[in-house]
């Protein structure tokens, strides 16, 4: 039996002794502007060091874990490199992976659908992340841990991936539906966050606020049933491709959809900061 999507603190504490476990804190820290401009990203290693859950491991997914070579950041690692770091870090056959991360847990899903894109479903979230872990009265502990490395056999799973050209093929197809996760003034691009503002023409809107509450607790999936159907992703007679500034948040909506029956959702990697950059590619405001 695979193991759940979501876990809490209460089950995951009740585990911590399975052999067969593994922990990973995903953190990564993202800096957003009070009005116009990029990002700015800083590992959260140090954060780990400090403070994370007992057995728990650094998945440094801003410099072990994305291509360094792409032209955007976070881009997704080859599967070769994937396997050997992500074995490195004792993630293989026979492991239950619990993801989490010390924000708003768009990292631990990020990883979550790093892990299922090269095929490797024993992955869990920890709702919440470390503040519902240290909420619920758990302890934490400090400095670094490791694991016994395993060999990763990666088992690339290219459907829940969308590139440029697929996104492109993907405007104004009644098959598949687009749906920008970004806040509501960058998806009517009075706000600009990429090089350019606004949209891909026909996509929806589903903010990735939205799927959480401001403890970092998602919703229950029914809570948010009429925003995804109103977003065109419950219909299952479309390809639904989620889209965000860099592939990252997007893969919050992709995890929420598989928690309701729908596990065959593809993440743009690229995401906006790709797109913009092509000043041939068109985007819509308003």
């Amino acid at each position: 039996m695979s193991p759940p999507l979501l876990v809490d603190p209460a089950w995951l504490h009740e585990r911590l002794e399975d052999p067969a476990l593994r922990i990973l804190d995903a953190t990564t820290f993202l800096t957003q502007p009070e009005g116009d401009g990029y990002y700015e990203f800083e590992s959260g290693r140090r954060a780990y060091e400090k403070a994370h859950i007992p057995g728990a491991v650094f998945a440094d997914l801003l410099h072990d874990l994305a291509d360094p070579e792409a032209a955007t950041m976070f881009t997704a690692l080859d599967s070769e490199t994937f396997a050997a770091r992500i074995g490195a870090l004792g993630i293989g056959p026979g492991t239950h992976a619990v993801v989490y991360d010390q924000g708003m847990n768009i990292w631990a899903t990020r990883l979550w659908w790093n892990l299922r894109y090269e095929g490797f479903d024993d992955v869990s979230v920890l709702n919440g992340g470390l503040a519902a872990w240290t909420r619920a009265g758990h302890a934490v502990r400090s400095g670094v841990e490791s694991n016994e490395p395993a060999v990763f056999t990666a088992r690339r799973r290219p459907e829940l991936h969308a590139d440029k050209d697929t996104v492109l093929a993907a405007i104004g197809d009644p098959g598949v539906q687009l749906v920008n996760c970004l806040d509501r003034p960058t998806f009517a691009g009075t706000r600009r966050t990429c090089a350019r503002p606004g949209r891909i023409p026909s996509s929806t809107n589903v903010p990735f606020p939205d799927l959480a509450d401001s403890d970092g607790l998602l919703h229950d999936p029914d809570e948010i049933r009429g925003l995804l159907g109103e977003a065109g992703t419950l219909d299952e007679s479309k390809k639904v491709i989620t889209y965000c500034g860099s592939g990252i948040a997007a893969t919050t909506l992709a995890f929420q959809l598989a928690l309701l029956g729908r596990p065959d959702v593809a993440v743009y990697d690229g995401s906006l900061t790709e797109w913009a950059a092509d000043p041939a590619l068109p985007l819509e405001v308003g």
